[in-house]
């Protein structure tokens, strides 16, 4: 059985989608899966869409996703070099090779010339292609002589290098994903291979790229399927075995119906992107899920999932156990909706299981200032807090208490837990608080032999000293608060509220 080598290969035109992450993941994870390789090329040969930064980028965000290539520009590897614009001189010489075959030509055609013919066509109601049809009235190597021809070339006209689609031919195709399907070849055009620079096209630098890459299989987006019975023709025409191919089904908007977008991302209020993205033609910033506080394991397991479907359903799985699940012909077909609550649910689980010590090293990362007070005593929040948070931020947010004292109470809180007689009862409770030792135990003893002594209802107590202490009522127990912001602090806090409802 041949090495399984896998290669993804983006872009620099933009940031990483989320669909491109996907591919990137599913590549990795059948590598992995299969103990191949996985192989990182950049395709820069698209000058005029180029994005300064983009590339980093690429490789930025795959490493905090934890998709780490066995080769790539950075690292290097036994195929160097990964970037298409400096493999010049090999697309040269495999443009010699499949020159010399049946299956291209060169076309002199300028733009203008193409454009008249294209009205001449629509003027009649019917659409140009450049084809079998068409190719022999045009000004190219098949429809000129070769005197013409050589003329052309001395005289330095600019050309490019087209495929030569074969008539009247049914390709077989076959997608591990999709299964077999057929293509006429009379429904193809002839695609430009060899732009008039001299670059190749995706569609030529790829398949030579995968060829001397030996790349086993092509895991790309189902966008490419157009192109699969170009790409099997190619393979044929250079006399090279083809890898097998998988096409991947879309990731589609929230309510199902298209591609997922930024646009999406904007009106909904989620990131498509996995870091932020200063564009440096605008220096618009679009928010990533990193700096949006995702775990990137989080992260990464979300996207898994969309278009994937492990063993017994399961969803939480560590990126080590989807490389041992992984099956392409578990891939789903059909397009995944992508759901900005389950995203979120992804990340509030695997906030549980992470440690005090793991989120406290993750908050400590964050813009917050959490100087001011102990490790020892942010980990105990942390424990306190993490339940209730989807995001490590939410754990400073929802529990702001424990760092400030509140500056105003909720109203309906208030009319809730504060009545007239409640500032007395508070009041008394505070000074018997003073003689107490403040761990959670012996306070929750304390304010239940207060209540008991005083014939009233836990509720009575509690609420408004939640409230007092809180702003809000919301928050973990009590008692447990107020060991942690501590005695002085606690009384501080009540006689404050006391104050307010006067």
């Amino acid at each position: 059985m041949e090495k399984v080598r896998v290669r993804f290969a983006p872009s620099p035109t933009g940031p990483l989608h989320l669909g491109g992450v996907r591919t990137a993941l599913y590549d990795y994870l059948f590598a992995k899966n299969q103990g191949g390789e996985f192989v990182l090329r950049i395709e820069d040969t698209d000058t005029a869409r180029y994005v300064e930064g983009a590339e980093e980028y690429i490789e930025e965000a795959l490493e905090w996703c934890g998709i780490i290539p066995d080769e790539s520009p950075k690292k290097g590897g036994k195929f160097a070099p990964y970037r298409q614009s400096e493999r010049r001189d090999i697309y040269d010489r495999y443009t010699e090779q499949i020159l010399k075959t049946d299956y291209a030509y060169i076309a002199f055609d300028t733009p203008e010339e193409l454009d008249a013919i294209r009205a001449e066509f629509e003027a009649k109601g019917d659409v140009f292609s450049y084809d079998n049809k068409t190719r022999n009235r045009l000004r190219n190597s098949v429809a000129l002589s070769e005197e013409e021809v050589q003329k052309l070339l001395d005289e330095k006209t600019p050309y490019v290098v087209r495929f030569k689609m074969p008539v009247d031919r049914i390709l077989n195709l076959e997608d591990i994903i999709r299964g077999k399907s057929a293509v006429n070849t009379n429904t193809l055009d002839d695609k430009i291979l060899v732009k008039n620079d001299g670059m190749p096209t995706y569609h030529f630098a790829n398949i030579i790229d995968d060829h001397e890459m030996e790349i086993s299989h092509v895991i790309r987006g189902e966008e490419w399927l157009p192109s699969l019975g170009l790409h099997t023709l190619l393979y044929e025409a250079m006399n090279w075995q083809a890898p097998q191919f998988a096409h991947l089904s879309l990731i589609l908007k929230p309510e199902g119906k298209g591609k997922l977008s930024k646009r999406d991302g904007d009106k909904f209020g989620f990131p498509v992107f996995p870091l932020d993205f200063k564009d440096p033609a605008t220096g618009i910033v679009s928010k990533g899920y990193r700096e949006n506080g995702y775990l990137p394991d989080a992260f990464i397991n979300m996207v898994a999932l969309l278009g994937w479907s492990p063993a017994d359903d399961k969803e939480i799985l560590t990126l080590e156990e989807m490389c041992q699940e992984f099956d392409l012909h578990k891939v789903h077909k059909a397009g995944a909706r992508f759901s900005k609550e389950k995203s979120e649910w992804f990340n509030h689980q695997y906030i549980q299981l992470k440690s005090n010590e793991e989120l406290l090293e993750i908050l400590k990362n964050t813009d917050l200032d959490l100087s001011a007070v102990s490790d020892e005593k942010l980990i105990k929040i942390i424990g306190l807090m993490k339940e209730r948070a989807t995001f490590p931020k939410d754990i400073y947010e929802n529990g702001k208490f424990f760092f400030e004292a509140p500056t105003s109470y909720d109203e309906k809180a208030s009319k809730k837990a504060w009545n007239e007689e409640t500032s007395a009862v508070l009041g008394e409770l505070a000074e018997n608080l003073s003689d107490t030792e403040f761990s959670s135990e012996t306070i929750k003893q304390a304010v239940h032999d207060f209540a008991e002594n005083k014939g009233l209802g836990m509720g009575k107590v509690m609420m408004p000293l939640r409230l007092s202490l809180v702003g809000e009522l919301k928050g973990p127990d009590v008692p447990d608060i107020m060991e942690l912001i501590g005695k002085e602090e606690s009384i501080s806090r009540i006689n404050n509220a006391i104050n307010n409802f006067k």
